[in-house]
């Protein structure tokens, strides 16, 4: 099980418990080899992933396992071509958490503009500095993936009195003139917006999404946030940026390694702000999910309907 399932909040916990399952959990201090995972799954039928990479060799010796439910949205870090010809079915919960990513996106956006992490370190340093940012209102927000999350950024820019423009292979057309939202290219909405945020999933076609040539195009006085996946943003390009102060800043609460090491170029610079990968956590948020999961396990090995079925061919 995910070191979170059951952590922050026990009613998925409970709900398999008092429907006669055994639940056990890896400890929320671990993080385990592809090795340990694979002499840990065998014995289990169900499995809540988490971020722990589930492998093809994980799966070709997990003989028991008939399903992964996934607490969150994303599954790059299974691979789910592998399940699915081993029959495993895999469920995720999308979206569950937008009110959750949305508001952080906006937590960064406003703590970039007003330099409050600048602001906060020069008290605490005993200095009391003219701190000088700038406003959201009447800027130009760019949404890159406009999926629940990339919505929910839209609205809430649209109450800070922002002007919405977006990227995403699959324009909804109907959303867009009903929320006056302007679909872009990549390039020319990176050039055009003062305040970036990713909400992509990652693939082989978004890696490195974000690299060296898109974030050329941005405004010295732009801000990137990604709260999605670290591999969408080539990390060397965005340090080199922002070392430069060719951007002027970025917050990421995902990175291409988590945890990441001991030091990295970025640990350096006052114009970043980075957190732990926790956008969806949420007290709310990990309630529904760890229910979904739960409910999709129960309604797996008792016939009943699944919520967030993952296709294959739906995440290439």
């Amino acid at each position: 099980m995910s070191p979170s399932f059951g952590y922050f909040t026990t009613d998925g916990l409970e709900y398999l418990q008092t429907r006669g399952y055994q639940v056990d959990r890896i400890a929320q201090t671990a993080k385990l080899t592809e090795a340990e995972i694979i002499e840990k799954i065998g014995g289990y039928d169900a499995l809540i992933s988490g971020l722990m990479p589930i492998t093809a060799a994980v799966i070709e010796n997990a003989t028991r396992l008939k399903i992964i439910t996934q607490p969150g949205a994303g599954v790059d870090h299974i691979d789910v071509n592998a399940a699915s010809e081993k029959a495993i079915t895999v469920t995720n919960a999308p979206g569950i958490n937008k009110d959750a990513v949305a508001e952080l996106t906006f937590g960064f956006f406003i703590s970039l503009a007003r330099r409050i992490p600048f602001g906060d370190s020069s008290v605490k340093q005993g200095q009391w500095p003219k701190v000088v940012g700038s406003l959201l209102k009447g800027k130009t927000l760019g949404i890159i993936g406009m999926g629940k999350i990339g919505k929910t950024v839209a609205h809430l820019g649209k109450a800070f009195g922002m002007s919405i423009v977006a990227y995403d292979v699959y324009k909804d057309e109907s959303y867009a003139q009903a929320n006056d939202v302007r679909y872009l290219e990549l390039d020319e909405l990176m050039s055009r917006s003062d305040f970036i945020s990713i909400h992509v999933f990652l693939s082989e076609s978004t890696r490195n999404l974000i690299g060296e040539k898109e974030i050329a195009l941005m405004k010295p006085t732009a801000f990137l946030v990604n709260v999605a996946r670290g591999g969408v943003v080539c990390e060397s390009s965005l340090y080199n940026a922002l070392n430069k102060k060719s951007i002027a800043g970025a917050a990421l609460d995902v990175l291409s390694q988590e945890p990441p090491p001991a030091h990295m170029d970025l640990y350096d610079l006052d114009n970043v702000i980075l957190t732990p990968h926790l956008g969806g956590y949420a007290i709310e948020v990990a309630r529904e999910i760890g229910l979904i999961c739960a409910r999709n396990i129960h309604s797996f090995f008792n016939g009943g309907k699944l919520e967030n079925r993952v296709n294959p061919e739906s995440i290439h």
